[in-house]
């Protein structure tokens, strides 16, 4: 692959992810607004981030798959193309149902682009090559994750909350059409000539899908929706799934995961930080937003500006873990990073009404850098320890890591807002969160990341060789 070649599936790369984080900020930052303007509750907004978890969660491994059989820009193109239209719907949605429907559909396209960036990369730049990429997306998301607020944050102070979904539908258009005009003779020649056929695996993918899927919906039913049943039958069906998905995939002659990748230490190590992490910033930002909006107070370009050092030390905080990890290894940066985020959300948990902008900055702060520094050094080693061939399957698994626990942790979040805050909503659900509530949440969310350096001694320690590990096909 020419330079030139490498420069554009970079591009192309950081671009999509760029995207991805963008949309999922500015809607965090005006969850509160939209949840008035239609009239829902907490939980009905809830899942217009977990119905778009769900999707791109259950479908993610089976779209690396796709990538590695036809090719990562073609899918990546489809995936943005598609996110960009799902996008402009969102903005012209009548109601709450309209709006969760349209971020379904949204998932079910960032399914196709999310592994495909990190297989390109993986395709485009030799392992040993691949940090300093893999930090530039890392930090491409922060930047985005920092823009996508205060835009939000502006756009629906000015124009109101569905304007900041016609933010991505331009560039998701301009970057999809790019990389289909990009002719690369390397890719056409691997993906139609030079790679074997792989049969997609369709009951590993609905197996999966359906464990993905129960599991989200044993923590998000509750007393409001019928009482327990419902989430035991969630939980029930999500065991039996995984465990059929387990037996399946042991058996069939081409997994959807071939446990030769998925059975490694180091990759399974990384992919349960990965889950931490990611849901617990994504539980951090949901409390934290209703935290600083409904009880605090400010408007959503306020709270995106008090917000603004968290994604500022993550795009920081990126190539600064990339050589730390090189010096003292990737288990004991991961475990600094998962403290410092433990206490950014204590932090948060104690500031209140007559809180300081400077110390409620210092906690987004700290959740940002301890963030930024877990995902890319986990993100390199589950890339790097898998073949080019099976680069889509390994982009898949680092980015279903990173909607499972986004998925969980929301979930996880609004049922303890829910059960610590007096009844006192609507017939249908909880129309507003109150202090308390928001303040044991992020306590108990900084005690789970507290104990995340547990899951992360299975990853490379101090001295560990950085090659690449080779897994036979």
């Amino acid at each position: 692959m020419t330079a030139t070649h490498r420069r554009v599936t970079l591009a192309a790369s950081v671009l999509g992810a760029a995207i991805v984080a963008l949309d999922g900020t500015v809607l965090a930052i005006v969850q509160p607004t939209l949840q008035k303007d239609l009239h829902a509750t907490v939980e009905q907004v809830q899942w217009t981030s977990t119905g778009y978890l769900i999707a791109v969660a259950g479908l993610l491994v089976l779209s690396g798959r796709l990538g590695d059989r036809f090719g990562h820009r073609r899918v990546f193109a489809a995936g943005m193309l598609g996110f960009g239209a799902a996008s402009a719907g969102i903005g012209l949605a009548t109601g709450i149902g309209w709006v969760i429907a349209l971020r379904v559909a949204q998932g079910v396209f960032g399914a196709l682009l999310q592994p495909a960036t990190l297989g390109m990369l993986r395709s485009a730049f030799p392992p040993d090559r691949l940090g300093m990429p893999l930090a530039l997306r890392t930090s491409a998301i922060g930047v985005a994750a920092a823009a996508g607020p205060l835009a939000g944050g502006a756009l629906a102070a000015a124009h109101g909350w569905r304007a900041v979904f016609f933010l991505n539908v331009v560039p998701a258009a301009a970057s999809g059409l790019a990389v289909l005009a990009v002719r690369d003779t390397r890719t056409r020649t691997t993906t139609c000539d030079a790679r074997p056929a792989v049969a997609l695996d369709l009951p590993g993918a609905f197996l999966l899908a359906g464990a993905l899927v129960g599991g989200v919906l044993a923590l998000t039913e509750g007393p409001w929706s019928g009482g327990p049943a419902p989430r035991a039958a969630a939980a029930a069906t999500a065991l039996v799934a995984a465990w059929a998905f387990v037996r399946h995939e042991r058996r069939t002659a081409n997994p959807l995961v071939p446990f030769d990748v998925f059975g490694r230490t180091e990759v399974l190590s990384g992919l349960a930080v990965l889950v931490l992490a990611s849901g617990a910033l994504s539980a951090t930002l949901f409390a934290g937003v209703y935290h600083l909006q409904d009880i605090r107070g400010l408007d959503p370009l306020e709270s995106a500006l008090v917000a603004l050092p968290g994604p500022a030390a993550m795009v920081l905080a990126a190539p600064a873990a990339v050589m730390a990890a090189r010096r003292y290894g990737v288990r004991g940066t991961v475990t600094v990073a998962l403290t410092l985020f433990a206490l950014g959300d204590l932090v948060l948990s104690r500031t209140g009404t007559e809180s300081s902008a400077a110390a409620t900055g210092l906690a987004f702060l700290l959740v940002g850098a301890g963030f930024g520094a877990v995902m890319v050094t986990t993100t390199d080693v589950v890339v790097r320890h898998v073949p080019e061939e099976r680069a889509g399957v390994a982009g898949g698994l680092q980015q279903t890591a990173m909607n499972v626990g986004p998925a969980l942790g929301v979930a996880a979040t609004t049922a303890l807002l829910v059960s610590a805050t007096p009844p006192a909503g609507t017939a249908e659900g909880l129309a507003r969160v109150t202090g308390p509530a928001t303040e044991l949440t992020l306590t108990v969310l900084a005690a789970v990341t507290a104990a995340g350096p547990l899951l992360a001694r299975g990853l490379p320690g101090k001295g560990a060789s950085t090659r690449t590990v080779r897994v036979r096909s």
